[in-house]
């Protein structure tokens, strides 16, 4: 055997076992500085004057009403963009038509678009200055410094993530199941209730826990629209923004670590979806 033939060569995957401990370790330090060390900061200030004072703050009015005002937008906002992102991505997969291109870019547009930008433009559009929402606030249904348009915000900045979860899970699934049922004499509703809905049932919940934590989290397009009324219009973010500037550090940061509990409680349900369900949720991360 030739000298040529003895030669090893290492394959294009295969690293040093150096090389592979110190991108490991570069990976958790990263992690540690960036994750890690602000979130346990968080709970460290919380508690910094005593677990009593920490509960005492948040048994204050303003903790509370934000807490409830946050839980509540949330629980308005996210069924509604299941609902709007289960219908968005049933059109762009179900039916072909020109412009398909440009309606998923447009489904994308709130991941470019600066949140505090999407609150001013609420703000043009149904702020008491303008025709509708002079019209509006006349009849006594303001939508500008109100729930409404927290709730507007709120599900535009969270609007894609049911929807791109879903739409390339429906597209590798096809249409051969939903054509099937139709030939066989069943309904529209039928067909989304007894086919679509459980092939996508997986992506679905997947989508609406990202949305959930994102819309819980939202400080920028709430804040513009909102005006931060104490007790009225003042979410968790806006809340913890507020107390932080006037030195109410154990309060800010005891309302800071209650949401990123709810934060944390959103990931390991995620983490949970994903192992548990890999394979149903394996296509919806192939975009």
């Amino acid at each position: 055997m030739s000298d040529a033939a003895q030669i090893r060569f290492r394959a294009a995957t295969e690293e040093s076992p150096a090389a592979r401990w110190t991108l490991i370790a570069l990976a958790f330090a990263g992690l540690a500085i960036l994750v890690f060390a602000p979130l346990i900061a968080v709970f460290v200030e919380a508690l910094a004057e005593g677990v009593t004072a920490s509960l005492k703050s948040l048994a204050s009015p303003d903790a509370r009403d934000a807490i409830r005002l946050t839980l509540t937008i949330a629980a308005i906002s996210v069924p509604l963009n299941a609902v709007f992102g289960i219908a968005a991505a049933w059109f762009i997969t179900k039916f072909d038509f020109r412009g398909k291109a440009f309606l998923i870019t447009l489904i994308d547009l709130p991941f470019s678009v600066s949140p505090v930008v999407a609150g001013l433009c609420i703000v043009l559009m149904f702020g008491a200055n303008s025709a509708l929402g002079g019209w509006l606030v006349a009849q006594g249904y303001p939508i500008v410094f109100a729930m409404p348009g927290i709730i507007l915000a709120t599900m535009f900045v969270t609007f894609p993530f049911v929807a791109r979860e879903l739409i390339p899970v429906m597209i590798e699934q096809g249409r051969a199941e939903e054509e099937a049922a139709l030939t066989l004499g069943a309904s529209g509703w039928r067909v989304f209730w007894t086919v679509t809905l459980p092939n996508i049932r997986w992506a679905l919940l997947y989508g609406v826990l990202l949305c959930n934590a994102r819309a819980m989290g939202e400080f920028g397009a709430v804040s513009v629209v909102s005006g931060k009324i104490r007790g009225q219009t003042a979410t968790m973010p806006t809340t913890i923004e507020m107390q932080y500037q006037e030195y109410l550090s154990v309060a800010a940061f005891s309302l800071a670590a209650v949401l990123a509990l709810l934060a944390l409680v959103t990931l390991l349900l995620k983490t949970a979806l994903e192992i548990r369900h890999a394979d149903q949720l394996a296509a919806a991360h192939r975009h």
